[in-house]
């Protein structure tokens, strides 16, 4: 097996998830550009970048997570980053909120956490390196109307975070957050004119981030920021300071 690094990003078909395979790509890494239903945009997305490649897995089925690993076991042999994009979300006032819609989103991030588990048994552990980044998001920390569910799990992913510093200090294996603030992504461009009027009037930069400003953060984070653990770094012009 090459010894070039190798990262896995989750959800990295488009938006936050494909700037961040470009960035990786760009710092030397053979990417595994995961997918969970756009297996076009991602097999596009890899040929694009040297040496990547499309893998597909359902993160809410434990199954398909173990046939993920495996597979990447047999494409790659190693993983040296883990970027947990991946994300859902269902909205609507809590008190209407179907419980399915809950469920949704809770088992994505049951997922993050099962997919995590296994790298670190598989890959990391034994190397005695590894970095692992989590996908946050300001809603974690500061809450959004209609979206409590996504908001748990994000703040979800920011204490798993600060869970595995602690257990992981020592081992070489350094884990961290980038929580995005609100980002031109497809998510963000199905919100009503007044919706985003309403958000940009609150960001004192005065305009949606870009995916590109995420991935560089992350690209950081996966190759220097040596004494960097356990943190949430916060990329939001400005909305919220931690």
């Amino acid at each position: 097996m090459s010894q070039q690094p190798v990262a896995l990003v989750t959800g990295a078909a488009r938006g936050i998830g494909a700037a961040c395979a470009r960035a990786l790509a760009a710092e030397g890494f053979r990417v595994a550009v995961h997918y969970g239903s756009s297996a076009e945009a991602a097999e596009k997305l890899a040929s694009e970048l040297p040496g990547a490649f499309a893998i597909g897995a359902d993160l809410t089925d434990p199954a398909a997570i173990d046939a993920l690993v495996a597979a990447l076991d047999e494409r790659a042999g190693r993983l040296d980053v883990l970027v947990n994009n991946a994300g859902v979300t269902r909205n609507a006032p809590t008190p209407v909120m179907k419980l399915e819609d809950y469920d949704a989103v809770a088992e994505l991030l049951r997922g993050t956490w099962y997919l995590t588990k296994l790298v670190l048994r598989k890959f990391m552990m034994k190397q005695k390196a590894g970095r692992i980044i989590q996908i946050s998001s300001v809603v974690g920390h500061i809450g959004n109307r209609g979206q409590s569910p996504y908001t748990m799990a994000k703040a979800g992913l920011d204490a798993l975070t600060k869970s595995l510093a602690v257990e992981l200090a020592g081992r070489n294996i350094l884990v961290n957050s980038v929580a995005p603030g609100f980002i031109d992504t497809d998510m963000t461009a199905e919100l009503p004119a007044e919706a985003r009027d309403a958000i940009l009037s609150r960001v004192p930069l005065g305009r949606m981030g870009r995916p590109e400003e995420v991935a560089e953060v992350v690209a950081f984070l996966a190759t220097r920021g040596s004494y960097v653990h356990g943190s949430v770094v916060h990329v939001n012009g400005g909305l919220y300071g931690g």
